[in-house]
């Protein structure tokens, strides 16, 4: 009996999704043979993907069931199983009727199995005189075999992602965990700061966080988070070293003004001729380079870097750098400036100190020389990045991305 490569529902509406089904299915080129159960495990592991309910998958393993061997193959078109629905419905655990119709739709359209119905709607086969059978009708099983090396790469990404989801969240709860306990340490031991300010912040990025959040949402509270406990860690650094200094007696006032997370007091040498009188005061590269933050982060803490970029855009480190030029010359810091801080800091971190100074640009006397500032402290391992965006980040309220 001769059956085109697309067929027709009896009793439902023909949809041209499932004309482009078929005839994907018709086009592949399957494998040879399948193991049916692993199959069905690619596609349990990949339901969402599908939108497929668990019911759902409970049906296609009483489809699969059917199937005589476990290995599926095309050889002889014996890919079509034709159980009725009560014996479907015995297979998958008793499930009702109705209930049982939904979820085979559901897998219909999800594009894992295809309806090869009779003329009249039954499932049944026809057999030759030697039993083989020559024709059926009820669910053809070919999409899956089609299919097979796509479902198991499915598969493998998204238990790939759930892996790196799972990594995600138990990095933020170490990170939750450090920052609760720095900050309690600090309070009870009474150092110095506004410990009462630090912890508000910390319990408004806890309250930030969904009741389930998604991939996206632990890994931008991770991010501020870090940045949270950075902070906390510069703090009690900056306090130990002066404790030690005060007890060994050589604590000084260059020191104290260095411990000060911000100084506008330097003036930027505006002439050449100034420049050239500094050779000595250039800094050298440091050792150990800056931390490295996510792009996404420095784009949520300075907002402002987009307006300076081609197109008003910035999808790449790239357009921060091309970008962190443009406000270097609008704030009148000089080439020598942003280029000794390239050095010392590296390219894209020297774009973000300079985003970072945009952002607070009607406070700072003098941007040239804050930046000098920011560089010698680099070059002497006494500053990070991680306390300016966290610092920014809580000026613009944590707020959405404008770009990247």
């Amino acid at each position: 009996m001769q059956i085109g490569r697309v067929t027709t529902p009896h009793g439902r509406p023909m949809t041209l999704a499932l004309v482009k089904g078929q005839l994907t299915t018709a086009d592949r080129s399957p494998s040879k043979a399948a193991n049916k159960w692993k199959v069905f495990n690619d596609i349990g592991e990949a339901k969402e993907v599908f939108g497929l309910q668990d019911r759902s998958i409970t049906v296609l393993q009483a489809l699969l069931s059917f199937y005589p061997n476990d290995e599926l193959s095309d050889e002889g078109g014996g890919l079509v199983v034709f159980p009725s629905n009560n014996q479907l419905s015995l297979r998958a655990h008793g499930i009702a009727g109705t209930t049982l119709r939904r979820h085979l739709a559901a897998l219909v359209d999800a594009g894992l199995i295809e309806r090869r119905d009779s003329p009249n709607g039954k499932r049944y086969a026809h057999r030759g005189r030697g039993g083989e059978i020559e024709a059926a009708f009820g669910f053809s099983l070919a999409p899956l075999l089609a299919r097979a090396a796509e479902l198991a790469s499915l598969a493998q990404q998204v238990a790939a992602e759930r892996l790196r989801f799972k990594r995600a969240r138990e990095a933020l709860s170490l990170c939750r965990r450090d920052v609760r306990k720095l900050i309690s340490a600090a309070m009870e031991e009474g150092a110095d700061g506004d410990w009462a300010a630090i912890e508000a912040m910390y319990i408004d990025l806890v309250a930030r966080l969904p009741r389930s959040p998604r991939r996206e949402d632990v890994d931008a509270a991770l991010d501020e988070m870090d940045l949270l406990r950075e902070e906390i860690i510069n703090r009690l650094e900056i306090q130990l070293k002066t404790e030690k200094s005060d007890v060994n007696d050589h604590h000084d006032d260059r020191h104290i003004q260095n411990s000060k997370p911000e100084s506008f007091h330097e003036l930027e040498p505006r002439s050449e001729k100034e420049q050239d009188e500094m050779p000595s005061q250039k800094p050298k590269r440091i050792a150990e380079p800056l931390k490295a933050f996510p792009l996404s982060m420095v784009l949520r803490a300075c907002p402002q870097i987009a307006d300076y970029a081609a197109g008003g855009r910035i999808d790449g480190w790239r357009d921060l750098m091309g970008a962190a030029v443009m406000v270097r010359s609008m704030l009148g810091v000089s080439p020598s400036a942003y280029q000794e801080a390239c050095e010392v800091m590296g390219p894209e971190n020297a774009a973000v100190a300079v985003a970072c100074i945009l952002e607070r640009a009607e406070h700072i006397t003098s941007p040239g020389g804050y930046l000098r500032d920011l560089t010698r402290k680099a070059a002497r391992g006494e500053f990070g990045l991680g306390p300016m965006l966290m610092a920014a980040l809580r000026a613009n309220g944590g707020g959405e991305k404008r770009s990247a």
